[in-house]
């Protein structure tokens, strides 16, 4: 049996492009993983606690702010932000490498085009919206940030209502493809009819994603008179 000190000798011995290519292949699963666990499931369930603004301001300061624990909140801040830095690190080096593919189809171009612009999109809502909404209410002025603020500055101030808009709409876009990308890198679909099977389930997807973004927009925005 291989001792590990031959194992590593071995890895090493490799020739570099090929330690190189096992780097970026793993690289690229975890980035494709973390997408979808925990980010894409975490994301989903906050769109869904922020309807609860349709039943009253406590549902939803108890639903979107609420923790059991100090240790409650701090898991769920690691779980969440781990990842998002390994898929944020992974997918700006992943944009400035890869290019569109002359041989590909005119809509597998555009939807490769969107989904990098929805990513940079995405990249500057989340940035804000991690500061406002979380870190400054909680590190700076040590408290959750409350519902009628929140809920005010979509009602009264258009510029938010538009960014927090086009932002759910990324994170629609920017999570139903990425269903398609991760079934299709960890071999989920191989077959045309399962890509076309996946497509058809990644639109479905980011219906149901937008509506439930926008849904809670529109319970924040109706909330304040």
């Amino acid at each position: 049996m291989q001792t590990m000190a031959e194992a590593q000798a071995h890895d090493q011995a490799a020739p570099p492009s090929a330690r190189a290519t096992a780097g970026k292949f793993l690289a690229a699963r975890l980035g494709s993983l973390f997408a979808i666990l925990p980010l894409g499931v975490w994301t989903v369930n906050h769109l869904w606690n922020n309807l609860a603004a349709y039943d009253s301001p406590r549902a939803w300061q108890e639903s979107v702010t609420g923790h059991s624990s100090e240790a409650s909140r701090f898991i769920t801040a690691l779980v969440v932000l781990a990842p998002l830095a390994w898929h944020t690190i992974w997918g700006i080096g992943r944009m400035f490498r890869s290019r569109p593919k002359v041989a590909s189809t005119y809509f597998s171009n555009v939807r490769y085009i969107v989904q990098r612009l929805s990513a940079v999109g995405l990249l500057f809502f989340l940035g804000a919206h991690l500061w406002l909404a979380w870190a400054e209410p909680r590190f700076v002025l040590g408290r959750a940030e409350p519902f009628r603020e929140i809920a005010g500055e979509m009602h009264h101030h258009l510029p938010t209502l538009v960014v927090y808009l086009l932002g759910t709409l990324a994170v629609a876009y920017h999570l139903a493809n990425g269903l398609w990308s991760f079934a299709m890198g960890w071999g989920i679909t191989v077959g045309k009819s399962a890509l076309d099977w996946m497509e058809r389930v990644s639109m479905a997807a980011f219906v149901l994603f937008l509506a439930l973004g926008w849904g809670a927009v529109y319970a924040l925005y109706r909330a304040v008179d």
